[in-house]
């Protein structure tokens, strides 16, 4: 730290941080962009990193987990909010009478692969987790029963009663079918809302677009759900209504009976895989308790998070890893140990268990979106890019020139990335932002 303090150069060091929002893991680039006139070949202007802090440029992670660098994190949440909330009120290239149409928030659960300590509440009372008079006991001599109240941060929460009777294997192979359970529940929803109202799926696509935005959120169990923004548009997407008969009554109809007869099989192993009972379809309303702000807000919240309540890694395992030694909860442990051991089957290869075995077999988008739902993150971050050269025109750090008479010719190369423990201290305190983790690498 005190190294740093004293650099000539900490000044530009201090403004490099600054400028990427804190971002606690930033890119090393080395190289230089050069402005020449077209007509002349004139060099106009020349940026290289030499006269940068040990000759490089940093620039943000712009990673979306927010266990690896909360700065970056929070750029993406805040731009799946506006992309989310555009889709439900307008904005961002999208009409303002998108808010007009038909919507649903629908949440899809995981089936059950076995009981696991909970947490249960009824008029803001806890109850207890699995309280039974006349509860079993399982082949390996568990009593499955619980008659604990646990609180909302108890260690025991997600884990099975039986450790021995829960199904790991199910768990993983869930989570790594689960996109392709997503993507027949899309198309069965589609060909249930044209069946229930007398049309063919090519007679509703010339009348009637679903749209649709959607994140992938882990229990504390280790299997995912989903939480979806489901739209019904004209032929045109947002900026055409869609008819009157196409209601927000037939699309939970729809929906529903889409979330119980899609299947996908994994045909190496003969199993079978559904959404689970546990169906949540609600309207959002733009006056009610599900308004679309807190739509918005819940899907982008949980669009930042991995499989970090679960108590595993944020970084890929490697198979000749020593999974007692990994710093993780033992219910992960197991999972982790049933995606290794899956993905040395020949005929899963396809499924790729291992190679995500840190993500508990989830192999899929956190995020996605139809394309005609609303904005995109790649056209926010160009707008925000857009803003930021702009103001370096305006305070002169870069000339205004005349794009179609410039040529434009950039050479970088990876330097690397992040910085010293020292340095996380420094950075904390300029762009207060909190410093936990900071030493985690050693």
């Amino acid at each position: 730290m005190i190294d740093r303090l004293n650099q000539p150069d900490y000044d530009r060091w201090a403004n490099q941080i600054k400028r990427t929002g804190g971002c606690r893991q930033p890119i090393h680039l080395r190289g230089k962009v050069e402005h020449f006139d077209q007509a002349t070949g004139h060099l106009l202007h020349r940026y290289s990193t030499t006269t940068e802090p040990n000759g490089v440029l940093r620039v943000p992670c712009k990673t979306r987990r927010a266990s690896r660098c909360p700065a970056c994190a929070e750029v993406y949440r805040a731009d799946t909010y506006q992309l989310v909330r555009a889709g439900l009120v307008g904005g961002k290239g999208v009409p303002e009478t998108v808010a007009a149409h038909p919507c649903l928030f629908v949440t899809l659960t995981a089936p059950s692969f076995g009981a696991v300590h909970v947490r249960k509440e009824k008029n803001g009372k806890v109850l207890p987790c699995h309280a039974r008079r006349d509860a079993e006991t399982c082949p390996h001599g568990r009593v499955m029963s619980c008659t604990d109240r646990h609180s909302a941060d108890a260690p025991q929460l997600g884990e099975p009663l039986c450790p021995d009777c829960y199904d790991y294997d199910g768990s993983v192979l869930f989570n790594a079918i689960s996109p392709e359970l997503w993507r027949r529940f899309t198309l069965a929803l589609r060909r249930r809302f044209a069946r229930l109202n007398g049309l063919t799926v090519k007679a509703l696509r010339g009348l009637v677009s679903i749209a649709f935005a959607k994140v992938a959120e882990y229990q504390r169990r280790g299997v995912v759900h989903f939480h979806a923004v489901i739209r019904l548009d004209g032929p045109d997407g947002p900026s055409s209504p869609p008819p009157a008969w196409a209601t927000a009554d037939a699309l939970a109809e729809a929906t529903q009976h889409a979330a119980s007869v899609v299947t996908a099989e994994i045909k190496p192993l003969g199993r079978t895989f559904r959404w689970g009972t546990q169906l949540d379809v609600r309207r959002i309303t733009m006056d009610g308790d599900l308004t679309e702000q807190a739509v918005a807000a819940y899907i982008a919240k949980y669009a930042t998070k991995a499989a970090e309540c679960v108590g595993t890694l944020d970084r890929r395992i490697q198979p000749l890893d020593n999974l007692d030694a990994l710093p993780v909860r033992q219910h992960a442990r197991m999972l982790i140990a049933a995606c290794m051991r899956l993905g040395e089957h020949p005929g899963l290869v396809d499924l790729r268990l291992i190679h995500w075995a840190h993500m508990l077999g989830f192999r899929g988008h956190f995020s996605t979106k139809s394309r005609h739902y609303s904005t995109t993150l790649g056209e926010l971050r160009a707008a925000r890019e857009e803003h930021m050269r702009d103001e370096k025109i305006t305070t002169g750090r870069l000339p205004l020139f005349d794009e179609d008479t410039v040529l434009v010719i950039a050479y970088w190369e990876y330097a690397g990335q992040g910085l010293s423990i020292g340095e996380e201290v420094i950075a904390a305190a300029i762009s207060g932002t909190p410093l936990s983790g900071a030493g985690d690498r050693q």
